[in-house]
């Protein structure tokens, strides 16, 4: 597999794309990207089986925006047929355009779903926990439960099926669901107490060296402080365009408080490692790809917005514009696909 950090980068270019275009052509790539990589690299990976879930919760979301979406939004010129006027919300004209929106809301989730997905099924948690920030080590490990809950739990509602369909058990409706839902839960409580005792056993949260009273009373007040700098300092920017020089002084003094606090209190969790996770070219091949992906996004934003943008109503289009250039970029998101052989080849010859 690749190193933990290209991963980041993966997730962060794939994930920029899929939250701020709503262009059904980008979308598309994105989602053919993620497909490949997952279809490459977490297919074989146990928690890579859920994948298909979050596919299908994406599906779902994406059947029920277009019929949402074409029902209370009647702007449009093409009408494909009108419900009475006399009803409340969804009386009106129901339109292409307002489908096609709809359609286009639904598309972006089920590829935000996707990129996650596959990112999840790809990535090493126990190295992405290891790459938090010390003073965000707490909050990486509940990232990395969340991130794994859901692939857990189908996991193990489909090794209780089977079993329960070994012992002659067959699912014929909701009724019949009760013998996989009461395991499945008992199998979830007992997880997290196994989780929570290894936790403690192996002394989760515990600081090396001890704050005194008036060093944690120091570093909860300069936090506070760094933050209420930090807003103060936007707010001025954002609404006092006469005091921009002051609004950039208390941004940058929040920024530094807050980093130094951060860093204070990174000082008091100690890491020890094993072995580091070795960096090796695909993983620079593959940093590059994100970059220039991001960088295309940034620049087409600057110089043509209106081909990143897609709107159905009138006075838009209903065929979505398209820049040749972002389009190239975001098929680099597909790199670790055609990488991944050699890849994961060079991994495990240096664990041997």
């Amino acid at each position: 597999m690749f190193h933990t950090l290209s991963w980041v980068a993966w997730l962060i270019a794939a994930a920029v794309p899929a939250f701020t275009l709503r262009n059904p052509l980008y979308l598309a790539l994105v989602l053919g990207a993620a497909w490949l990589v997952y279809t490459a690299l977490g297919r074989t990976s146990p928690i890579g089986h859920s994948w298909g879930t979050f596919a299908r919760i994406g599906f779902l979301f994406l059947a029920l925006a277009v019929p949402f979406n074409a029902l209370s939004n009647h702007i449009g010129q093409i009408v494909l047929f009108r419900l009475p006027a006399n009803w409340p919300i969804i009386g009106g004209p129901i339109t292409l355009e307002a489908t096609i929106a709809g359609a286009v809301n639904g598309l972006g989730l089920l590829t935000i779903l996707v990129v996650f997905a596959a990112f999840n099924a790809v990535v090493d948690h126990y190295q992405l926990l290891r790459a938090t920030p010390p003073f965000l080590f707490p909050a990486g490990v509940v990232v990395s439960i969340a991130m794994t809950f859901v692939p857990q739990m189908v996991l193990s509602a489909r090794e209780i099926h089977q079993a329960q369909r070994i012992r002659g058990h067959r699912f014929r409706g909701v009724r019949d669901l009760l013998p996989l839902v009461m395991p499945l839960l008992a199998n979830a409580l007992e997880r997290a107490i196994q989780l929570a005792e290894t936790m403690e056993a192996r002394g989760f949260g515990r600081i090396a060296t001890p704050l005194s009273r008036r060093q944690a009373m120091t570093i909860q007040l300069a936090t506070l402080t760094g933050l209420l700098s930090l807003l103060t300092g936007l707010s001025m920017l954002a609404y006092l365009p006469g005091y921009r020089l002051w609004g950039r002084v208390l941004t940058i003094a929040g920024v530094g408080g807050l980093l130094g606090g951060f860093a204070v209190q990174g000082r008091q969790v100690h890491r020890t490692r094993y072995r580091r996770s070795a960096w090796h070219w695909q993983d620079t091949v593959i940093a590059l790809a994100c970059a220039l992906v991001l960088t295309a996004l940034v620049v087409a934003r600057l110089t043509a917005p209106a081909r990143l943008a897609y709107n159905p109503f009138p006075p838009g289009s209903l065929w979505p514009p398209f820049n040749l250039p972002v389009g190239a970029a975001l098929l680099l998101l597909a790199l670790p696909a055609l990488l991944g052989g050699r890849g994961q080849e060079a991994r495990w010859n240096d664990s041997m």
